[in-house]
């Protein structure tokens, strides 16, 4: 499921807040004598990987929004860090809310606030692989892993997050690649724009999971659209289970958050036991006619509504999920496409403060495996020795309606 924001670090929340575009004035004693500071060059490379970035010149004479760049990070999971789109009106703009490419690098090493790769999901769109949202198992003593079951098989993960509250209970939270490598990566020109492919080796992800896999990852950047794809194979000789999400935040152009208009096409929601630990109770919610219900064509605006919720009971158009974000004062909007036919769920965060929206489409609900669901079907696929599952998402731009 979701990062989320209001568990950050200090030090994040204010890089963060300084990428909303708010800036403290000196004070009028170092206005006279503080010299400009140059901008942080930018890295190279972020986790011991050279990062890529796909390039595209608009071709329409701003008649048309269309896709211009994308900056990936296959050190960190493959991680699309970042798009930029030209828009009518606009000029160009950034799809995804994220930090400087130089703050980045200072949070996605490791350290304090990172470990197991949990900065990754907190900026950008960090690809969640093989469990998006949060597990929950019984605690190890020392804290530092949970044990659930599956199939009789008892599986152990990181405990790599937790709410803010007092005595809040850790869990496992978006998958084991956070962090990792990426192998053969390419990038290759097509006749509208770049495309790049790589391959986690994620073997057992560190010792955590019952069989062996390959992950294959491709980006293909358009102007009409951003596709894509993860391609997970089991290459071991045990079953294992399977799910794989995302976690883009989107971004707000005008940071008019109250006019914004979300349309989910899912008929029910995930009711949780509240939002700081975000755990689901195993009760699935209809939603028409409570604050919830975002079915609308053209969605309903946000407005003050605190969103970190799992919808469910999808809706296809042309055989995909068609989550979209509308901007009516920057004449701006993006639908995100599940065109997998595993994707179950769609998991949102909208928190009122912030100027975006994490639109997060997924196999799964949260803490797939819990004792709540009752023998529910929950989204993990199984994978055989040899089988394979495909997640693939598509990003396109469009003008609303006035």
């Amino acid at each position: 499921m979701s990062l989320r924001l209001q568990h950050l670090l200090p030090v994040a929340a204010a890089a963060l807040f300084t990428i909303s575009g708010c800036k403290q004035a000196p004070a009028p004693s170092e206005s006279a004598t503080t010299q400009p500071q140059p901008a942080a060059t930018a890295p190279q490379q972020i986790g011991g990987e050279d990062i890529v970035t796909l390039e595209r010149k608009p071709t329409s004479n701003g008649a048309k929004p269309e896709f211009i760049s994308a900056v990936v990070l296959p050190g960190r999971g493959m991680n699309l860090f970042s798009l930029k789109a030209n828009v009518p009106g606009k000029g160009d703009v950034d799809v995804f809310y994220t930090l400087p490419l130089a703050d980045a690098a200072a949070k996605l090493n490791g350290g304090t606030g990172d470990e197991n790769g949990n900065a990754s999901f907190l900026q950008g769109g960090a690809f969640l692989v093989p469990y998006p949202n949060r597990i929950r198992g019984k605690l190890s003593a020392d804290g530092k892993t949970i044990a659930v079951d599956w199939k009789g098989k008892t599986i152990n993960l990181p405990a790599n997050w937790k709410g803010k509250n007092a005595g809040a209970e850790p869990h496992a939270m978006h998958g084991l690649i956070l962090a990792s490598k990426t192998d053969d990566v390419k990038t290759e020109t097509t006749s509208d724009g770049q495309t790049v492919t790589g391959t986690i080796h994620a073997g057992d992800f560190g010792g955590y999971w019952p069989s062996k896999t390959d992950l294959a990852f491709t980006i293909a950047l358009a102007g009409d659209a951003v596709d894509a794809t993860i391609t997970a194979k089991n290459v071991g000789d045990q079953p294992e289970p399977m799910a794989i999400g995302w976690h883009p935040y989107f971004n707000i152009p005008s940071g008019d958050r109250k006019q914004v208009r979300l349309h989910v096409p899912g008929e029910q929601t995930a009711e949780v036991n509240n939002y700081d630990d975000v755990f689901p109770t195993g009760k699935l919610v209809p939603v028409k006619g409570t604050k919830y219900d975002f079915t609308a064509p053209d969605g309903r605006p946000l407005d003050d509504i605190f969103l970190d919720d799992n919808w469910s009971k999808l809706q296809r158009t042309d055989g995909a999920v068609d989550v979209k974000l509308i901007d009516p004062a920057s004449s701006y909007g993006i639908d995100v496409l599940g065109m997998s036919p595993e994707i179950k769920t769609v998991q949102v965060y909208a928190p009122p403060t912030k100027e975006f929206t994490a639109i997060e489409e997924q196999f799964n609900f949260g803490d797939p495996w819990g004792k709540e669901w009752h023998g529910v079907d929950t989204g993990m696929v199984t994978l055989k020795p040899g089988q394979a599952v495909t997640w693939h998402v598509r990003l396109k731009l469009f003008t609303p309606a006035k």
